[in-house]
C-alpha cells in the first residue's frame, strides 16, 4: 500500500497506521474527538485564507489537510464501533440526493425560492427526526461554537424562514439608528452601568449582522476582508512613519491620519 499512487485507500491506510497502538505515531494515538476540534477549524480557515489569497497551489495542500481531518475523525468512529469513513460518505450522498429531488427525480422546482424553500423544509424535517419531536424550535442545532457573526446570522436567516423578519430594508436600518441611539445614551450616562453598555453595543452589532444579511452578504466574511483591508492599510502608515525617521510616539494622531489618507489615495 505504502506504494501504491495516492487514493482514499491509501489516505485511510496511512490512517490506521498513525493510530497503531503498538508502532503508530504517539501524538496520533493520544488523540480523541475533542481534542482536534481546534485543529479542525484551524485547517478550515487555511482553505478559506488560501481561497481569498487566489492562491490555488495552497488551497490544494489546505484541502488535502481538511480531507485528513474527516479521515481522523472516522477512524477514531470507526475504532469506537460509532462510524466509519463508508457511513460517512453513505450519510452525505443520502442527503444530498434527498435534498435536490429537482434534480434526481421527476420534483418540479424551479426557481430559487421553491428550491431555497424545499432545502429548508428538509432540514426542518431532519431536525424534528434528530431529537424525536413534532414541536421543536426552528433554533435548535445552530451550533454554540460558530464564530459570533455566524451565528447571528444563522439565528436570523431560521427565524425568517418562518416570517419573524423585516421585508423591507429600511426597517433594517431604523433598528440600527435605534440601537446607536441607546449605545450613545448609555455612554452618556454620568455613571456608565458597563452591562447595559455590553448588551446594547450587542444589540448594535446584531442589528449590523441583519444588514448583511438583507443585503445577501455574509457578515464573517465582509469583517475578514475589513480586517485585511485594514491590515493593508496600516503596513502603509507603517512604512511612511519609518520612513520620517520617527516613532509612533513622535507622530500626533493627526499626522498619523495624514498618512492614512495618503495610503488610500495611493490604492485608488
Amino acid at each position: 500500500m505504502l506504494n501504491k499512487a495516492p487514493s482514499i485507500e491509501k489516505l485511510r491506510w496511512i490512517m490506521t497506521k498513525l493510530r497503531d497502538p503498538n508502532t503508530g505515531c504517539p501524538w496520533d494515538v493520544k488523540q480523541n474527538f475533542a481534542s482536534i476540534t481546534a485543529h479542525t477549524i484551524e485547517e478550515a480557515y487555511e482553505v478559506v485564507d488560501a481561497i481569498e489569497q487566489n492562491d490555488f497551489a495552497e488551497l490544494n495542500k489546505e484541502l488535502g489537510d481538511l480531507l485528513f481531518q474527516v479521515i481522523f475523525y472516522s477512524q477514531l468512529g470507526q475504532e469506537q464501533q460509532l462510524f466509519d469513513f463508508d457511513s460517512v460518505v453513505a450519510a452525505i450522498c443520502e442527503k444530498l440526493i434527498r435534498r435536490h429531488p429537482h434534480v434526481f427525480s421527476d420534483a418540479d422546482l424551479s426557481t430559487d425560492a421553491q428550491i431555497k424553500a424545499n432545502w429548508e423544509s428538509e432540514k426542518a424535517s431532519e431536525r424534528q427526526a434528530k431529537h424525536n419531536q413534532t414541536e421543536l424550535s426552528i433554533l435548535a442545532d445552530i451550533p454554540k461554537n460558530l464564530p459570533a457573526l455566524s451565528q447571528a446570522a444563522k439565528i436570523q436567516k431560521r427565524c425568517s424562514h418562518v416570517g419573524f423578519d423585516w421585508h423591507d430594508i429600511n426597517d433594517v436600518f431604523a433598528k440600527i439608528e435605534e440601537e446607536v441611539l441607546e449605545v450613545k445614551e448609555e455612554l452618556a450616562a454620568e455613571d456608565i452601568n458597563q452591562a447595559a453598555l455590553e448588551e446594547e453595543i450587542g444589540d448594535l452589532m446584531f442589528a449590523v449582522v441583519n444588514l448583511c444579511r438583507h443585503a445577501k452578504q455574509d457578515p464573517e466574511t465582509l469583517l475578514r476582508r475589513a480586517n485585511q483591508k485594514f491590515t493593508k492599510r496600516f503596513h502603509g502608515v507603517e512604512a511612511q512613519v519609518s520612513q520620517s525617521g520617527q516613532s509612533f510616539a513622535q507622530h500626533d494622531l493627526e499626522q498619523l491620519e495624514q498618512y492614512w489618507q495618503q495610503v488610500k489615495k495611493q490604492e485608488k
